[in-house]
């Protein structure tokens, strides 16, 4: 037999391989062992079997590292250490004559049929109790009714899906309480918050949402559990928790191992803790994994519900309360290879000298390996090892087990191009392909060893530049760009979640609509003003500035390029701090950008500059309001509102396309939602009273003027100045403390759109009429009885700051 089969065998008997892998198969080739060992993983893991601890894992580098792996393990077969283990050594004596020819092939049979990594380590062995585990300590008994001559009706079938999902609800919660009061409590007494942290995560919020669960599933139970699938619709944004436990689960479990291994006290008290649990039947280990187990068996318990409530009134809710937690197991096993990914970047971060930048930013790693590489000026091949992300090529050279950073060519600025003459001579490294600069500067060629590994690095470029500048990322009218949402938000287009904990989806810089890469060519168009899409920005478009003296580049701001203009010219406002002397701005006329000097402007407050002509609610830009929040389900509004004081308010887009607009309002310690009705271009609350869209301001008469009202309040007289005032007269106002202010205040969603102080005085806007309106229906303010045609004006107005 020829010793790399021997090898094969003796792999699969220290349990490294398994017993059925292709390398034992009668039809099993070299390639096959060197496809299974390419990358020296699971020499580390043998070592491990072979002696445990001898090898710490967290230390592995996992990217490949082709060496005479044969040689290695034979030395190792007849080491002491495997001796003792029983297991028979290589080569024997009857050992077929080595071919050296075959054994030099290695690299290049792996190379050639690359079959990816997911197959290197899917001949790794897993044994995964966790199914068991769960079964053994949720399992429930669901008593079926009297079986009749025709069997179980569907409604029976119903009641048992309804029994299941809510007893075993009940069941998981005791276990969660039995871990929260037999582990948690008593192990504070012996460990650091920080380790309790390590080992528990997250599990005591995780607690508190099933305590309301569970309650909301009995209290539906009693009613026949026709509102199951709204209870589990309510707390999906809730379960968005168990991603974080999730991903750390695995961490949580070695942390625990590694304490009950080096602390006796830790060892003693996690024993004690056990026997108080089923009698010591599972292990705190073995309790650590339920919870991911029940999330992730919603969506399979509300499916059996599903298929036996066929004539059903509630049917479509529970359709939908099926997709929600399909979406969150989604959720969360994207978030668990989120955080996988980002220690794989660590590592790379970690191995790469004078590397200045953070890895992640870069989006997620396609590939890496050896490439040969020359620039389109230097023609000379050099070697280079290559991580390929999303956003960037990092170029190294190689030092040892490290990498020396050479070069980083951002992808943005390049397109690709295949090198189709392939070397007739079949030599190593001739197999090229071009990254060409889209402005004329230096490119670069990069050279693979053979025609498979070519297709393979094209095929990751491809997809990298397919992620930074997807084909739909400007159509109709939007701006998509690869984005890190540091909220969970839904997809636009088809209102699921954006999946992971970086880069999860794409991000408008117009409008802020979120979506998934491949719902960008169903996104509905851009919800921005008319005049952003003439003048196609592409950038957020920023508050409207008019010039107050002229400026043409003198003084010239420090290192930038100046914006030059005449007094009344309309600037939008790029970047500008209130506390900065320069501010970036584009020039509306004719579209030229640059810095100026910010006392050279003052905010544009005619109407008519931004808005030329009347506009739909749907063609209208919210998103520089700070009242305005964007797409938001009800209980997030909820939640921003309940710790704000009476009054407080903001306006949110629904979900539902037929009603795209809500008030929500806090009014006597009480959050109300009030819908916007969209009719024939017209938004209202009640037919009685319309207005053209939400920007419509109060005034002093009546809803007929349908003006925007702008104040200017005088910090040191209390006044309350027109807007009319000549420039003398607002520098006369003065400043001095604030006053305070009152209802109804707007929740300040973001401070991007600030404005800047100017002339002593800061700009007060008034909430918008239908506010107002909202507020007059929920509670007539005192000293102001409901006049038809007429909005009681409060007394103060919230500082937009």
């Amino acid at each position: 037999m020829e010793e790399w089969r021997q090898c094969g065998r003796w792999l699969i008997d220290c349990k490294v391989l398994p017993p059925n892998h292709r390398v034992v198969w009668p039809s099993a080739a070299v390639f096959d062992l060197a496809q299974a060992l390419r990358d020296g993983v699971l020499l580390c893991q043998m070592l491990h079997n072979l002696s445990p601890g001898s090898v710490d894992l967290k230390e592995i580098n996992f990217r490949p590292q082709m060496s005479q792996v044969i040689s290695a393990l034979s030395r190792i077969s007849h080491h002491s250490i495997a001796q003792t283990k029983g297991i028979r050594p290589f080569p024997s004596e009857d050992t077929a004559v080595n071919e050296d020819d075959v054994y030099r092939s290695l690299e290049e049979l792996a190379d050639e049929h690359d079959l990816g990594e997911d197959d290197i380590y899917d001949c790794v062995p897993c044994e995964d109790d966790g199914d068991d585990i769960y079964e053994d300590i949720i399992k429930v008994e669901v008593r079926q009714p009297m079986v009749r001559k025709m069997g179980m009706t569907e409604e029976d079938k119903r009641n048992c899906c309804l029994v299941e999902i809510h007893e075993t609800e009940a069941k998981y919660y005791k276990t969660l309480e039995d871990i929260e009061k037999n582990y948690m409590i008593p192990l504070n007494q012996v460990l650091t918050p920080q380790e309790m942290e390590a080992i528990f995560v997250n599990l005591e919020d995780i607690i508190k949402v099933h305590f309301s669960l569970l309650r909301a599933i009995d209290m539906n139970m009693v009613t026949g559990g026709s509102g199951l699938g709204k209870i589990f619709l309510d707390f999906k944004e809730r379960l968005l928790i168990y991603g974080q436990y999730c991903s750390h689960m695995e961490n949580a479990q070695k942390k625990l191992d590694e304490l009950i291994a080096t602390r006796e006290d830790v060892r003693m008290k996690v024993e004690e803790c056990t026997m108080k649990v089923q009698e010591g039947k599972f292990k705190l280990q073995d309790l650590l994994v339920v919870p991911m187990q029940r999330v992730l068996k919603y969506h399979l318990l509300l499916k059996e519900l599903v298929s036996h409530s066929t004539d059903r009134p509630e049917r479509q809710q529970l359709k939908e309360a099926l997709e929600a937690m399909q979406d969150l197991a989604m959720y969360i096993n994207e978030v668990k290879r989120d955080n996988e990914t980002l220690k794989k970047i660590s590592e790379f971060q970690k191995s790469i000298e004078n590397l200045q930048v953070k890895l992640e930013e870069y989006g997620r790693p396609k590939i890496d390996g050896e490439l040969k590489v020359s620039s389109i000026v230097n023609r000379t091949k050099q070697d280079r090892y290559i991580f390929l992300f999303d956003k960037v090529v990092i170029v190294c050279k190689r030092k040892g087990y490290n990498y020396e950073l050479k070069e980083i060519i951002e992808l943005q600025s390049y397109k690709m191009s295949d090198d189709p003459t392939n070397n007739r001579d079949m030599k190593k490294w001739s197999y090229g392909f071009y990254l060409i600069h889209l402005q004329g500067k230096q490119g670069f060629q990069f050279f693979c060893k053979t025609e498979e590994t070519k297709r393979k690095w094209m095929e990751q470029f491809e997809m990298a530049m397919s992620n930074i500048k997807p084909e739909r990322a400007t159509a109709n009218q939007h701006n998509f760009q690869m984005h890190t949402f540091e909220k969970n938000t839904n997809c636009r287009a088809c209102k699921m979640l954006l999946r992971g904990i970086f880069y999860q989806g794409y991000y408008c810089s117009r409008c802020g609509t979120g979506a998934h890469k491949e719902c960008l060519e169903v996104i509905t168009i851009c919800r921005i003003s008319k005049s952003h899409r003439d003048f196609k920005a592409n950038i957020e478009p920023g508050p409207l500035m008019v010039a107050i003296r002229n400026y043409h580049g003198t003084p010239a701001p420090p290192g930038k390029s100046a914006l030059s203009f005449q007094v009344g010219d309309i600037i939008e406002l790029l970047k500008g701090d209130p506390d900065t002397s320069w501010w970036e701005g584009r020039l509306i006329q004719n579209q030229k950008s640059g810095y100026f000097p910010s006392s050279c402007v003052k905010p544009c407050i005619d109407p008519k500059v931004r808005f030329p002509s009347r506009q739909s609610s749907r063609d209208a830009d919210y998103y520089s309001y700070p009242w305005f929040a964007g797409n938001m389900e009800r209980q997030q509004a909820d939640n921003l509102l309940k710790s704000h004081s009476s009054g407080t308010y903001l306006i949110r887009e629904r979900t539902a396309e037929a009603e795209r607009f809500a008030i929500s309002i806090k009014f006597n310690d009480e959050v109300k939602h009030i819908k916007v009705v969209e009719k024939d271009s017209w938004i209202h609350i009640t037919e009685a009273k319309k207005f053209e869209s939400l920007l419509v301001r109060p005034s002093a008469q009546t809803h007929q003027q349908n003006h925007r009202a702008v104040l200017f309040y005088s910090f040191r007289t209390g006044r309350v100045l027109p807007d009319t005032l000549p420039e003398r007269e607002l520098q006369a106002a003065g400043h001095d403390t604030a006053l305070p202010l009152q209802v109804p205040r707007p929740l300040h969603l973001s401070n991007q759109h600030a404005l800047p102080r100017y002339a002593g005085c800061l700009s007060y806007f008034l909430a918008p009429s239908l506010v107002y309106l909202a507020l007059s229906c929920i509670a007539p303010p005192t000293g102001h009885s409901p006049v038809p045609g007429h909005i009681p004006i409060p007394d103060c107005y919230y500082l937009l700051f």
